[in-house]
């Protein structure tokens, strides 16, 4: 089960190499959820005409990030449409660069075939008009699917969330009410599946929640009220000393849940406002850090963690500076890399320390900001900038350039890569790269 997988380590080497789950890209961060691709070996060059094995153009924006799972890719958008209505603006408070809402969106499930990208099936989920804009470089869609190979689950936030088998049936669906996030900039936290076991995240300005659902017929296992604000990280799931746990990373608090009862198993302060990037776990360790109005990361040793573990020796260490905003960070081996903000510069850091490896590490090629979350693979760093160029690094002590690769969109969706390929999603197209 995928869950199975986020409960290994970092290190390839130590979960089965026969499994199939290793080998495909079903969720949010890939097979373990620390944006490795343990089997994958996609090309190292490409460009609008140079191993693009296909180019498809998608209905409507969005920024989730496509899944693979057999010979299938699957991926969530987000059409306007209907005629032009009087543009209404988001009223929340501390609203700024948010987009007029115009039209009624379809939101949609769609399925596409590896080989070709011919669309196999799309699934319209829910029409309706957003009650919120979100910011100019955001989307409607920003949360990612995930998938055990039967069943396909998508989570709209505000528009619900739906489980859908292999042909695009919807088998069961749960509204959990309507979102308001900070200074209504949109929605973007992904389910993640463990075993049976579906969880989502509920983070925003009303009473926000953890919740577990049963994947097979989406019934309620329980629910938890969380004491905090909005949050767009993912959750991971992990088990140590036995047990299986929740990890969330937020403002207040990055927290530890039992899987089985949701019961809170410790907390830690440390981060600030706007938390987006996802957690990793190394070893005995979870990281978690943001970027905002401060600068904020902490690494949370889980043996004998239990209640606040703020000032106790279960914090191995902190950051305050060049810390991740956006893209969450690449665990690769006894590497963490991640991008400073969202600027083009690449920080590396031992897990263990927290202490920099070599110096800051500028990103030549890319000449805007990055909201894609790096990506690693067959020894090599894929890192993917919103003006269309990616920038290949080797991964290693030096961590040379191999290559810069430009395409004609704009990139804010994390890459996934499986065997030999690379899938990219842009504002207008998915992209396929895979040498011919």
């Amino acid at each position: 089960m995928l869950g199975c997988l986020l409960a290994c380590s970092a290190h390839a080497e130590d979960a089965s190499p026969s499994s199939s789950l290793l080998r495909n890209w079903a969720q949010w961060r890939g097979p373990l959820a620390t944006g490795v691709a343990p089997h994958a070996n996609p090309p190292v060059e490409w460009s609008e005409k140079k191993n693009v094995r296909w180019k498809v153009e998608l209905p409507g924006k969005g920024h989730s990030s496509p899944i693979i799972f057999g010979d299938r890719v699957y991926v969530m958008a987000a059409a306007p449409f209907g005629e032009a209505q009087t543009a209404v603006h988001d009223s929340a408070p501390g609203v700024h660069d948010s987009v007029p809402v115009t039209h009624r969106h379809q939101y949609m499930v769609m399925a596409l075939s590896r080989t070709d990208g011919r669309i196999v099936w799309k699934k319209v989920v829910r029409e309706e008009w957003p009650h919120e804009g979100g910011h100019t470089t955001g989307s409607q869609v920003s949360n990612s699917a995930t998938t055990d190979g039967e069943l396909i689950y998508a989570f709209f936030g505000s528009r619900g969330l739906y489980c859908l088998d292999t042909n695009g049936a919807v088998k069961w669906q749960a509204d959990l009410g309507k979102m308001q996030t900070l200074h209504a900039h949109g929605e973007g936290s992904s389910p993640v599946l463990h075993g049976d076991t579906l969880i989502v995240n509920w983070d925003h300005e009303g009473q926000s929640f953890l919740y577990a659902f049963d994947k097979r017929t989406g019934k309620q296992r329980w629910k938890v009220a969380r004491d905090e604000i909005t949050s767009w990280s993912t959750p991971l799931v992990i088990e140590h000393a036995g047990k299986v746990q929740v990890i969330v990373s937020a403002t207040k608090r990055v927290r530890g849940y039992d899987l089985t009862t949701g019961k809170e198993l410790w907390e830690c302060d440390g981060l600030t406002d706007n938390v987006v990037a996802s957690p990793v776990h190394w070893r005995d360790l979870i990281i978690a850090g943001n970027s905002y109005y401060k600068q904020a990361m902490v690494a949370i040793r889980l043996a004998g963690a239990q209640g606040d573990i703020s000032s106790t020796t279960n914090v191995a260490w902190r950051l305050n500076r060049m810390t991740p905003y956006v893209p969450s960070p690449l665990l690769y081996d006894d590497t963490l890399y991640h991008l400073r903000h969202n600027q083009n510069v690449l920080v590396r850091l031992d897990p263990a320390t927290g202490q920099l490896r070599g110096e800051l590490l500028r990103l030549d090629g890319i000449r805007d900001f990055i909201f894609a979350s790096p990506v690693g693979a067959a020894g090599r760093i894929y890192v993917t900038g919103r003006d269309g160029a990616t920038v290949v690094l080797r991964h290693d002590e030096k961590n040379s350039t191999l290559s810069v690769n430009q395409l004609d969109d704009s990139f804010s969706a994390s890459a996934a890569l499986v065997d030999r390929e690379l899938y990219l999603r842009g504002e207008r197209f998915l992209y396929c790269i895979a040498e011919k």
